[in-house]
C-alpha cells in the first residue's frame, strides 16, 4: 500500500473524496439495480454491481494515468483531438437512434466493452481545455473580437450545434461553463454579452426550423417543451419520473428507510442513473443527502485550491474549466431529483451508473490532479505552453 501511495501525486484530499464517493456509490447502485432486474428483466443485481465496479476500476485507472501526464501537453492535445471529436459527434448524430419516439442520438456502442459511449461528454472536456488554451495564450494580448470569432467561437459553435439536436441540457451546460471560463479568463464582458445574444438567436432559429421540418428531428423540441411546461405549470399532470422521485423524497424523512429498503426504485425508470439522488434520500434521508452534498462542496473547494496554486494561467484556467462542470452537473442532478429544475438527463458524477459519466469525470479529475501535482513550474515549461501542438505531439512520441 505504501508503494502505491508513492505513485499517487497531486491533491490527496481530491483522491480521498473521489474514493469515498465511489465506494458509497455501490450501495445505491446495487439497490436501484433491482428495477432493471425485476421490472425490466435485464441481468442480475450482482451483474450490475460487478459492471459498476469494473467501470469504476477503469475510471480510476484513467484518472491515475492522466494525472501522470504533465498538464502542459493537454494544451496541444485539445487541438489535435478537436477534429476527432467532430467526427465522433457527426457519426453519433447520423445514427438517428430513437428512444420513445424522440431523437436521442447521444451514444455510440463500444462492442468490446458492451457499453454505450456518450460522445458529447468527451467533446465538452476537449472543448473546455481548448478554451483554457486560447485564453491562456491571449493573457498578455488585447483580444480582437473579430479574430476571436474565428479562433474561439467558431469551433465552439460547430461543436455545440452538433450536440444540440440530441442533447439540449448538455449543450446548455457546456455553453454556461464556457461563458464562466471566458469571464474568469479575462475575455471582455461586452463581447460575452454579444455571444449570449447570438446564442439565443441561433437557438430560436433552430427551434423554428425543427418546428417547420418536424421529420428532421422527430419530437425533440416537443420533448423540451413538454418538460418545461410540466415543470412551470403546477396544475398540469407531472411526469411519471418526477412524481415517483417526489414520493421517494417524501418517504425518506430525516434518516431514511435504510440501505436497500427503497420502494420507489421499483417504479422509477432511471433509478440507478438520472434519479439516483431520490433513491439516496429515500434510503438515507435528509442526513445522507446532506452528507453527499457536502462531499461535492468539499470537492469544489479542493478544485478551487488546486486552481489557485497552479503555477501558470493555463493551469488555473484548465482546473476551473474541467473541474467546475463536475460540480455543476452534480447540483443539476440533485435539483432535478428534488423538482427544482426540469428533467435534464444529467447523471450524478461518480455515483450514478454508466461508463461514459464515470470515465469522463475521472479523466477531468486526472487533469486537475496533474495540475496540482506540478508544484514547481520552470521557465522551460512556461514556454512549452506556447509551442505548436504538432511539436508537442512529436516531443511526446520521442519520450
Amino acid at each position: 500500500m505504501n508503494e502505491l501511495f508513492k505513485h499517487i501525486q497531486g491533491d490527496r484530499a481530491i483522491w480521498a473524496l473521489v474514493a469515498i464517493l465511489a465506494v458509497f456509490s455501490f450501495m445505491p447502485v446495487y439497490s436501484a439495480s433491482t428495477n432493471l432486474v425485476y421490472v425490466v428483466g435485464n441481468g442480475s443485481t450482482m451483474g450490475h454491481l460487478v459492471k459498476h465496479a469494473v467501470l469504476l476500476a477503469m475510471g480510476f485507472a484513467i484518472m491515475f494515468g492522466i494525472h501522470k501526464i504533465p498538464y502542459r501537453y493537454f494544451s496541444g492535445g485539445s487541438v489535435l483531438l478537436f477534429p476527432v471529436v467532430l467526427v465522433l459527434l457527426v457519426f453519433t448524430l447520423s445514427q438517428g437512434s430513437t428512444i420513445g419516439g424522440a431523437n436521442a442520438s447521444r451514444w455510440i456502442r463500444v462492442p468490446v466493452l458492451g457499453v454505450g459511449f456518450q460522445t458529447s461528454t468527451l467533446a465538452s472536456l476537449v472543448l473546455m481545455v481548448y478554451v483554457a488554451r486560447y485564453l491562456a495564450r491571449k493573457k498578455d494580448q488585447v483580444i480582437v473580437f473579430k479574430e476571436s470569432l474565428i479562433q474561439l467561437w467558431l469551433p465552439i459553435a460547430i461543436t455545440l450545434m452538433l450536440i444540440l439536436p440530441a442533447n439540449f441540457s448538455t449543450t446548455a451546460l457546456i455553453f454556461l461553463m464556457i461563458l464562466i471560463l471566458t469571464f474568469i479568463g479575462g475575455y471582455p464582458w461586452k463581447y460575452i454579452l454579444v455571444i449570449i445574444g447570438s446564442g439565443i438567436v441561433i437557438l430560436g432559429i433552430f427551434v423554428l426550423m425543427v418546428k417547420a421540418f418536424p421529420d428532421a428531428m422527430p419530437n425533440r423540441v416537443n420533448t423540451w417543451q413538454s418538460r418545461i411546461e410540466s415543470f412551470s405549470d403546477k396544475d398540469a399532470e407531472e411526469g411519471y419520473q418526477v412524481e415517483k422521485a417526489k414520493i421517494a423524497i417524501a418517504t425518506g424523512g430525516l434518516t431514511g428507510r435504510g440501505p436497500g429498503k427503497s420502494n420507489q426504485k421499483n417504479f422509477l425508470p432511471q433509478s440507478s442513473s438520472d434519479f439516483i439522488f431520490a433513491i439516496i434520500i429515500e434510503e438515507y434521508g435528509l442526513v445522507g443527502a446532506s452528507v453527499v452534498l457536502s462531499f461535492y462542496f468539499l470537492l469544489l473547494f479542493r478544485i478551487l485550491v488546486a486552481a489557485k496554486k497552479a503555477g501558470t494561467v493555463f493551469g488555473t484556467l484548465l482546473v476551473i474549466g474541467v473541474g467546475l462542470p463536475i460540480i455543476c452537473q452534480a447540483l443539476i442532478n440533485m435539483a432535478v431529483a428534488t423538482n427544482i429544475l426540469p428533467v435534464t438527463g444529467q447523471t450524478l458524477p461518480l455515483i450514478s451508473s454508466g461508463g461514459t459519466s464515470i470515465w469522463m469525470t475521472c479523466f477531468a479529475l486526472g487533469i486537475v490532479l496533474s495540475v496540482s501535482s506540478a508544484n514547481d513550474v520552470t521557465e522551460e515549461e512556461l514556454e512549452v505552453e506556447s509551442e505548436d501542438p504538432l511539436s508537442i505531439l512529436h516531443e511526446t512520441i520521442n519520450e
